[in-house]
């Protein structure tokens, strides 16, 4: 199992979720070296077998790196069922504001990464006569648009039509599902008590957790029945008019 960007936040809640499940985890970072290698000892702890995680660099907008990170995993545990894209490039912009070079950056690592690495899986299960699963993290915000992160909702876009297209090209060997979360962590541009009030704006009076989430992408690699659609889980924030971002709300 490969999660990307795992070393913090919702991507390391993902990874041991899975690993409380008993997968082995590789845990993907690009800059955050100490937080992936707790990651992955909290893993081990987990699963009560050491060298049952471990982790992994790539520089998700560079093409090469992100070629050489399947095998890398695959290397190190011998095979891999299964991978989540978590990892996620999140600027701001605007219509405004917008540019080729910051279109560049968010398709490169939010689109054209998760891509090439489902490619990768399928070429593995191929050769090992296997099947597994891709899970892509997309966002709310694709059912409830507003002109906000401009490069970013592009980016998430086209990945949420990819898994489309790749649950066609894929199968039967690889199943491909999105999860799509609403508001979950707080950031540096939301105070706790600005998040507070946000997350209960949904019908249910909450937004998603971490845990809702990684609870989702366990149940979706474990369900062989599901692939080419996406589960959202956020309260139902989606159903509501947000006319900006979260963060900038």
């Amino acid at each position: 199992m490969l999660v990307t960007g795992a070393g913090k936040r919702l991507g390391r809640e993902i990874a041991l979720r899975l690993a409380r499940d008993g997968w082995n985890v590789a845990v993907h970072h690009r800059h955050s070296v100490s937080e992936a290698k707790q990651t992955a000892t909290d893993c081990e702890a987990l699963t009560g077998r050491p060298g049952s995680a471990d982790t992994f660099f790539a520089d998700l907008g560079d093409e090469a790196s992100v070629r050489a990170l399947l095998p890398a995993v695959v290397a190190r545990f011998g095979a891999v069922e299964a991978v989540v894209n978590s990892a996620s490039t999140f600027d701001n912009d605007s219509a405004a504001s917008f540019s080729f070079e910051s279109m560049d950056t968010h398709l490169r690592a939010n689109t054209g990464a998760a891509v090439l690495l489902a490619q990768a899986l399928h070429t593995h299960l191929v050769a090992r006569e296997g099947e597994g699963a891709v899970v892509n993290l997309l966002d709310q915000k694709l059912w409830n648009m507003n002109p906000d992160f401009f490069s970013y909702t592009l980016s998430k876009a086209a990945l949420e039509a990819a898994n489309t297209m790749l649950a066609l090209a894929l199968a039967p060997r690889v199943r491909v599902v999105g999860v799509a979360p609403g508001l979950t962590l707080t950031s540096h541009m939301l105070s706790e008590e600005k998040f507070a009030e946000l997350h209960s704006q949904s019908p249910l009076g909450r937004s998603s957790t971490a845990q809702d989430v990684a609870a989702t992408v366990a149940f979706a690699l474990d369900n062989r029945s599901i692939t080419g659609t996406t589960l959202l889980v956020d309260g139902g924030q989606h159903l509501m008019r947000f006319e900006r971002d979260f963060s900038l709300m």
